[in-house]
């Protein structure tokens, strides 16, 4: 995932991430998805202001905290079955950007075992604050 750093609203930010957090999951449209989970992979880039996330004493409750990325994912994904991609990766966007100190997200989500010639099939989302 290519960082968004260098976009003009975010160029006061720090970038934290979440790469490939594989969860199984109860995901698909087709009959025989809906049978049992397949494997996801799940990435993550939050953007927070360095003046919300640099550290004066050292101390977590100073930044965003990791677990605040995967807990949220996986409340998301223990709500059920989900048809779409493109739906899991909204719904975790939109809990990202609840976030008070985060500006900008991007999510992604692939399923690595769909197909036996290509790595991954997936979407990607990003959203970004106003103001």
């Amino acid at each position: 995932m290519q960082s968004l750093l260098n976009h003009p609203s975010l160029m006061d930010c720090r970038r934290l991430f979440l790469r490939d957090y594989a969860v199984w999951i109860n995901i698909g449209v087709h009959d025989f998805e809906k049978k049992g989970e397949q494997r996801v992979l799940i990435n993550v880039d939050l953007y927070i202001p360095l003046a919300l996330s640099t550290p004066t004493q050292d101390k977590l409750d100073e930044v965003v905290d990791y677990d605040f990325i995967r807990r949220s994912v996986m409340e998301r994904v223990s709500k059920g079955h989900i048809h779409l991609q493109e739906t899991l990766a909204d719904d975790v966007l939109a809990l990202m950007l609840a976030h008070p100190r985060v500006r900008a997200a991007c999510v992604s989500t692939a399923k690595p075992d769909v197909y036996p010639d290509c790595e991954a099939v997936g979407v990607e989302v990003f959203g970004m604050k106003e103001g």
